[in-house]
C-alpha cells in the first residue's frame, strides 16, 4: 500500500549540461563583466567580472497559463544555474502589447516559485521585463539602419508574403530595399512619431532574399502597432518582432546559454546574425550568447496546444485554466501534484534533441514515487456502507493507534476512535463472495485495520433489497498493538471510520482528461476523445483528524490513493479533496 508502482530509475542524459561543462573548462565566458543589471556594452565595459560562471533565463511570454511543456523550460535554465554556480534570469518577453495581461505575469511568477525556484537573493535580483529594453532596441535598429543593415518596407503584408518565395524558390527583393539611409532613418522616426497607420510600413533586416532559410529573406524588425502596453502604455507605437528583441535581450542580461525548444532552430543563425552586426557597431559585448535547442516535452493523453487549452476553457469543458484536469501548472498544483514530481520527472526524460513522446504514466510514477515519501497517512471511506458490531457495547468508544508515515516512524501516530458503529467500503462486503474473496461475507473473518479482528454474521437489507449495513462480531483480545492481535489469522484487511467521529467531505474523484493517448489524432475533432469519467465528485466518511486539513495539505488515503486539500474550494473546518493520483497505475493494463 505504501510503495510506489514504478522502479526508481536514474537520471536520463543532458546533453546542455555536458556543453556547460565543456565551456567553463574551457574559460569561454571567463572574461565577461557584469554591471549589475542589464545594459549595453558600454554600460559593462568598466564594470567587474561577472561573478556567475554561467547565465540562463526562462522567457515567458505573458499571454497566458504556464503548461507542462513549460516546467521542463523552468527546470532545466534554473536548474543549470543552480548547479553550476550561475545565475537564471526570470524575464518577461513582453513586446506584444495585444496578448498581454498582468493576470498571466503574476500566475507565472506564482507558477515556478511554486516549482522552488527563484531569481532573487541576497547579491542579485534577476526579475526582468523585456519592454523596459524598448531604448536600446530602437537604439540597436537605428544602428542597423545607419550601417546599412535594415531598411523600411512599404509593400502589403500581401505582396511581402508573395515575394518572400517558398522553400524551393527564391524571394525577390522589396522595391524598396534600396532605399537610402537618410530616407530609412527618416521613415522610422515618422513611424514612431505615430504618423502611419498599422501596417502601412514595417522595418526589415537586410540580409538576403535568396537564401535557403527563409528566415534569412529580410525578416522583419519592428512592426507599427497603435496598442496599450500592460507596462509601458501608450508610450510607443513601434513594436519590435519576437525574433529580433530575444536575441538582443539575451545579449542585454550577459545570458552565456540561451536554451529553447527545437522549433527556433531554424532562426538561430538570424539569431547569430542580428547579434554579429550589433557587437560589430560596440553595442553588444563579446563573448555573445549561443542559442541551443532541445525537444519540447510530449506527453501522451494530452493537449499543450495553447489554441486548444483556451477552446477548452472558453466551452466550459473544464471549470477553468486551474481545474486539476488541465495539464496548466495552476491547474497540477490544484490537483496535488508536486514539485519534486516533476524535478523527478525532468530528470527521468533528460534534455535532447530528438523529438520522443513520453507516456503520462510515467509522468504520474513520479509523483507516486515522491508522494510516497512526503505524505503522512489518512482513511477515509469513498463508498461508505454502515458495519454493526453487535457484541459491542452502545455508547462505548476507545483509541486505536496508527502511524502518520510508515517509512517514517519519527512522525508519531495519531488516534482514531473506535466504537459499534463504523463505515467500512460496499466494496469489502459480499452477501455471495466470489472465488479469492477475502474481505467480509457471512462467517468469514478479517481484520479492521489498526483494530479487531471481526466474523461476519450477516446483514441488514431495506424493503427493495439493498443492502443498508454489515453485521458482526468482534474478538477482544484482537486488538492492533496487543500480545494477542497475532493469536488470530485472517486475510482480509479493512480499513474504517467511526460512524459518530467521521468528518463528511466532497471527494472529487480525477482522472485523465482524454481517453486516447494522442487526442485529435488524424482528421478526428480532439474533443471527440475527452473521457467522460476524467471527474466524480462523492461525498466520502473520513476519519476526523481531516478536518483540520489546510488548504494544498496532502494525505496518501490508505488504499485509495493521494489526496490533496482544494486550494480554491476548501473551507476552515470543511476542507474539499482532490485526488491527485491513484495508488497504482490503472491505464497502463487496461489502456485507458
Amino acid at each position: 500500500m505504501s510503495k510506489p508502482n514504478s522502479t526508481p530509475l536514474p537520471p536520463a542524459t543532458n546533453f546542455i549540461r555536458n556543453i556547460v561543462e565543456a565551456d567553463l573548462a574551457a574559460g569561454k565566458h571567463a572574461q565577461r563583466r557584469w554591471a549589475g543589471q542589464p545594459g549595453l556594452a558600454e554600460s559593462h565595459a568598466q564594470a567587474p567580472l561577472d561573478p556567475a560562471k554561467i547565465r540562463t533565463r526562462f522567457p515567458p511570454e505573458p499571454n497566458g497559463y504556464l503548461h507542462f511543456g513549460h516546467a521542463k523550460s523552468i527546470c532545466l535554465n534554473f536548474g543549470l544555474a543552480k548547479q553550476f554556480g550561475g545565475r537564471c534570469h526570470m524575464r518577461f518577453d513582453d513586446t506584444n502589447p495585444e496578448k498581454e495581461e498582468q493576470e498571466y505575469v503574476d500566475s507565472i511568477v506564482d507558477a515556478v516559485k511554486w516549482l522552488g525556484f527563484d531569481w532573487q537573493d541576497a547579491q542579485e535580483n534577476n526579475l526582468y521585463y523585456a519592454s523596459n529594453y524598448f531604448p536600446w532596441m530602437l537604439q540597436c535598429a537605428e544602428y542597423l539602419i545607419a550601417a546599412g543593415h535594415a531598411y523600411v518596407d512599404s509593400q502589403s503584408a500581401e505582396e511581402m508574403r508573395a515575394n518572400r518565395g517558398t522553400l524551393t524558390e527564391k524571394g525577390k527583393d522589396s522595391p524598396f530595399r534600396n532605399r537610402t539611409v537618410a530616407e530609412n532613418q527618416d521613415l522610422f522616426k515618422r513611424m514612431q512619431a505615430g504618423e502611419f497607420a498599422d501596417g502601412a510600413h514595417i522595418l526589415r533586416a537586410k540580409i538576403d532574399m535568396a537564401s535557403p532559410n527563409i528566415n534569412l529573406r529580410d525578416p522583419a524588425i519592428y512592426r507599427i502597432r497603435h496598442a496599450t502596453h500592460h507596462n509601458t502604455g501608450d508610450k510607443y507605437c513601434v513594436y519590435p518582432m519576437y525574433t529580433f528583441a530575444h536575441p538582443i535581450e539575451d545579449a542585454l542580461e550577459n545570458i552565456t546559454h540561451s536554451i529553447c525548444t527545437l522549433e527556433f532552430e531554424d532562426q538561430r543563425p538570424f539569431y547569430d546574425w542580428l547579434l554579429e552586426r550589433l557587437a560589430e557597431g560596440g553595442l553588444l559585448q563579446r563573448p555573445l550568447p549561443h542559442q541551443y535547442e532541445f525537444s519540447r516535452l510530449n506527453l501522451t493523453y494530452v493537449v499543450l496546444s495553447k489554441r486548444k487549452l483556451i477552446q477548452l476553457v472558453e466551452e466550459q469543458h473544464v471549470s477553468g485554466w486551474d481545474d486539476p484536469r488541465m495539464p496548466t501548472l495552476v491547474g497540477a498544483r490544484r490537483r496535488g501534484y508536486t514539485p519534486e514530481g516533476f524535478k523527478l520527472l525532468m530528470d527521468r526524460v533528460g534534455v535532447s534533441k530528438s523529438d520522443s513522446l513520453i507516456d503520462y504514466s510515467l509522468l504520474e510514477d513520479c509523483m507516486r514515487e515522491t508522494m510516497n515519501e512526503m505524505d503522512e497517512r489518512r482513511v477515509a471511506v469513498l463508498d461508505p456502507l454502515k458495519l454493526i458490531i453487535t457484541n459491542y457495547p452502545e455508547g462505548q468508544f476507545e483509541d486505536c493507534h496508527a502511524p502518520n508515515h510508515p517509512l517514517k516512524p519519527e512522525l508519531g501516530e495519531r488516534t482514531m476512535p473506535f466504537g459499534r458503529e463504523l463505515w467500512i467500503e460496499a466494496e469489502d462486503f459480499q452477501e455471495v463472495p466470489e472465488k479469492g474473496f477475502r474481505r467480509l461475507f457471512p462467517g468469514n473473518m478479517a481484520r479492521l485495520r489498526y483494530g479487531y479482528v471481526v466474523t461476519c454474521t450477516g446483514c441488514e437489507k431495506d424493503d427493495n433489497g439493498k443492502i443498508t449495513a454489515v453485521l458482526c462480531e468482534y474478538l477482544p483480545d484482537t486488538k492492533s498493538g496487543t500480545p494477542g492481535a497475532d493469536s488470530v489469522k485472517v486475510k482480509g484487511n479493512l480499513h474504517w471510520v467511526a460512524v459518530a467521529h467521521a468528518q463528511e467531505a466532497q471527494v472529487r474523484l480525477y482522472d485523465r482528461l482524454f481517453k486516447e493517448a494522442s487526442p485529435g489524432a488524424g482528421e478526428r475533432d480532439f474533443l471527440e476523445d475527452l473521457n467522460p469519467e476524467s471527474c466524480r465528485s462523492i461525498t466520502a466518511q473520513l476519519e476526523p483528524s481531516l478536518k483540520d486539513a489546510r488548504s494544498e495539505q496532502r494525505f496518501q488515503f490508505e488504499r485509495h490513493g493521494y489526496f490533496v486539500a482544494d486550494r480554491v474550494d476548501s473551507r476552515p473546518g470543511a476542507p474539499v479533496f482532490n485526488r491527485a493520483v491513484t495508488l497504482k497505475d490503472s491505464w497502463g493494463k487496461s489502456g485507458g
